[in-house]
Order: structure tokens, then sequence, then C-alpha cells
């Protein structure tokens, strides 16, 4: 495979970004009726607290380390909201905040606020917590009644990572 110019390179790490939401929200719409309830143990979140943790784990983070791009942060961290369509679009707006901010300071070659060597590491800090958090919803998922089938899961996942976009 020929090296891609940097810019390329941002893209393709972005677009893994896109594809982690895509990935996240596909999630939230699998999830069977009353699944949102659905809590790995009888003291752990639920479902709806671990999807709406992940938007707060967002917004915080914009608002500590590129402030331009943060908006209003939850007030707390660990709501049930019931409505998976409501939860959706909050992983959405939050994802987009995130990539703006990633990109805009790579192309400006400014650092984050607080942490983090390059921006992009806050990107794949990001993934690797919402990865961990997928596998939990999984699991609660399965423990409660309500799996989601690997037949089911394929597309709405593992096939998104594995998408070419574009011919190589």
């Amino acid at each position: 495979m020929p090296e891609a110019p940097e810019q390329n390179l941002l893209e393709a790490i972005l677009d893994s970004w896109d594809r982690n939401n895509t990935i996240l929200v596909n999630l939230v719409r699998a999830v069977p009726p009353g699944g949102l309830e659905a809590r790995p143990t009888p003291t752990s979140h639920t479902v709806a607290e671990l999807l709406t943790h992940l938007h707060h784990e967002r917004m915080v983070s914009l608002l500590e380390e590129a402030p331009e791009c943060a908006g209003p942060v939850p007030e707390e961290e660990w709501i049930h909201e019931p409505d998976p369509g409501r939860i959706a679009q909050m992983l959405t707006a939050s994802a987009q905040r995130v990539r703006d901010a990633v990109r805009g300071r790579v192309e400006s070659g400014r650092a984050l606020d607080l942490n983090y060597d390059h921006p992009i590491l806050l990107l794949q800090l990001l993934i690797f917590h919402e990865s961990y958090h997928h596998g939990q919803i999984k699991l609660a998922l399965k423990l409660a009644g309500h799996p989601i089938s690997d037949d089911d899961a394929g597309p709405l996942t593992w096939d998104i990572w594995r998408e070419r976009k574009s011919a190589q």
C-alpha cells in the first residue's frame, strides 16, 4: 500500500471515529424493548445509563480539552433516558463535536488544553472507552434475556469497520 499524505491519514482517523459512532448508534437502535433497563448486575448502571455516560464523557472531555467545541454538559452523568431516539441524537451530536475539535486542533497544530500528547489520542481514548462499555451493554442485554445475536450484531458492528468506502 503506498504511503498516504498526512491529510489522508487524518481523514482515515476521523473516519474511524465516525464508524465508532455509527456502531454505537446502531447498538442503541438494536436494543430490544425493555433492554434499556437491563443491568449486568443488580448494582450496575442500566444500559440507558451506560449510553448517556458515553455522551457525558465526550462533552466533559471537550470542555476540558477543546472548549471552543464544547456544548452544554449534561448536569448528571448516568441519566436513564428511556427514548433510544433521543440517546442516538445525543451521541450523534457529541460525536460531531469531538470530530470537529480533533480536526480543528490537528489542522491548526494546536495541542489539546489539558491531556494527551496529540489530539488524535483523545479519539483513541474515547474509542477504547466506548468499546469497553459496548461490551458491558451487550453482556447486560444477554444476562437480562435480551441478547443481540451475532448474526444481527455483525452487520451493525464488524461490517461497519470492514467496509471499504473507496477503491484502494
